[in-house]
């Protein structure tokens, strides 16, 4: 995703591609990178929630991960989305 300008872009950019996959890569700081990978699954006002997909058979009893960021989050490239 290119880096937007403004919270109104994040939020759109966003919004516009929900329900589609997408790679996660979060910034933990003193070099340290996440990369992980799910579905955009709802947006509110301020945060967006992301599905984590499972990497192999999945486990009836095994709850599904949802990770929420915010849109600033976005906007100063803590979280980098790629749409897939």
């Amino acid at each position: 995703m290119k880096q937007p300008a403004n919270l109104c872009a994040a939020y759109n950019s966003v919004v516009q591609n929900i329900g589609r996959r997408v790679k996660i890569k979060t910034n933990l700081g003193r070099n340290k990178v996440d990369i992980t990978e799910g579905v955009i699954r709802e947006t509110y006002p301020c945060v967006f929630l992301i599905e984590l997909s499972h990497n192999g058979p999945a486990e009836p009893a095994e709850p599904v991960k949802t990770l929420s960021f915010s849109y600033t989050d976005v906007l100063t490239r803590d979280v980098e989305l790629v749409f897939c």
